[in-house]
């Protein structure tokens, strides 16, 4: 029982925070304008992304950016206040109730960190004039360093060396853990784009960290079970003000933290864990890791084809491409991110 209210005490703290910080964040954004001042995106290859500016060229320079504000800072305020409570007032409780530790959330609160922070000043140039913008490779850049200094981490002063393999045990990799979790984090902040839709971020990034945390407390990683929660509780803060019509976008600063938060936590509740968190993330991550393999098989598509395979890509802008309501598209995307969710604790728990 106290392992449960260790987890859902920081998770409910986190939504109060958020709703209560939104609205003077809200405020801001609208006060300073903090939108694109151009509307429009480009393709991935370059070319101008038609369809998509049909749909919501005119609403990005609108809607406020940086709605991925809401989520870190509840989750940083929580993870302080909870351990301030703690060394101030120190008692069985408080100390208990403490989960900030070096052995299990260091390293997802430092990606996290450093997300955020990225994020933010990418942000901040995306609302400028676009010849000011953070291109994408140099976004790219940045999530390979970090997860390079983290997958060496993982490696050299964990041990970490090896990655599981379901009903098989594990499969060394030796430095080669490195490479991998590079490309792992890669793929996840690539799917960042998944933040295109009224509440579709938000309400997947949820349930992937509640799944995480019910994966984590299975393997008794209770610190870490308590951070994801806290997470999800901050999503779904931000989710209020997101659903539609948005208050405001995640946008970089969200979503970089939040997916560098996803890989590290996956690999915390793999081997470290004595589980198969890696094994089960395209499961319970899978429609992320679908956004990302839409755009890609789009810009192959177009190169090698000559023509596109979607209307739209990534996938959920072709489903409003062909006459979806976005929010359509948006609750259909909660229930396969529930199901997903759902599968991949499971497997978790039978792997």
């Amino acid at each position: 029982m106290d392992d449960i209210i260790k987890i859902l005490v920081p998770a409910v703290l986190s939504f109060v925070v958020g709703i209560v910080f939104a609205p003077f964040l809200e405020h801001f954004l609208y006060h300073f304008k903090v939108w694109k001042k151009t509307g429009g995106k480009l393709a991935l290859d370059g070319t101008e992304a038609v369809e998509f500016n049909k749909l919501h060229k005119e609403k990005e320079t609108k809607v406020p950016r940086m709605g991925g504000i809401v989520v870190w800072f509840s989750v940083f305020f929580v993870v302080l206040f909870i351990w301030l409570i703690s060394k101030i007032w120190p008692s069985a409780g408080t100390v208990k109730m403490d989960f900030l530790s070096r052995s299990q959330t260091w390293i997802p609160l430092f990606a996290m960190l450093v997300g955020a922070v990225v994020g933010f000043f990418s942000d901040l140039l995306d609302i400028c004039p676009k010849e000011r913008e953070l291109k994408f490779y140099w976004r790219l850049l940045v999530v390979a360093l970090v997860s390079s200094f983290l997958g060496w981490w993982f490696y050299a002063k964990l041990g970490v060396d090896s990655i599981s393999i379901p009903f098989d045990g594990y499969l060394y990799l030796g430095m080669a853990i490195i490479p991998f979790f590079v490309i792992l984090n890669l793929v996840l902040y690539s799917s960042g784009i998944i933040d295109g839709i009224d509440g579709l971020s938000g309400g997947v990034f949820m349930f992937i960290f509640l799944a995480y945390s019910a994966i984590a407390m299975t393997q008794h990683q209770i610190d870490l079970a308590a951070l994801s929660a806290t997470i999800a509780g901050a999503l779904a803060a931000f989710l209020w003000f997101n659903i539609p019509p948005a208050h405001f976008y995640m946008t970089e600063t969200g979503s970089m933290a939040l997916t560098l938060a996803i890989a590290s936590i996956a690999f915390m509740t793999d081997k470290m864990g004595g589980g198969v968190g890696l094994s089960v993330l395209p499961v319970v991550a899978a429609l992320l890791f679908i956004t990302v393999a839409s755009a890609g098989l789009q810009v192959l598509s177009k190169k090698i084809l000559g023509k596109k395979i979607f209307k739209i890509a990534p996938i959920h802008h072709h489903f409003e491409a062909i006459g979806w309501p976005s929010y359509k598209v948006t609750m259909r995307y909660w229930l396969l991110a529930i199901i997903f969710a759902f599968v991949g604790v499971l497997l978790s728990l039978i792997a």
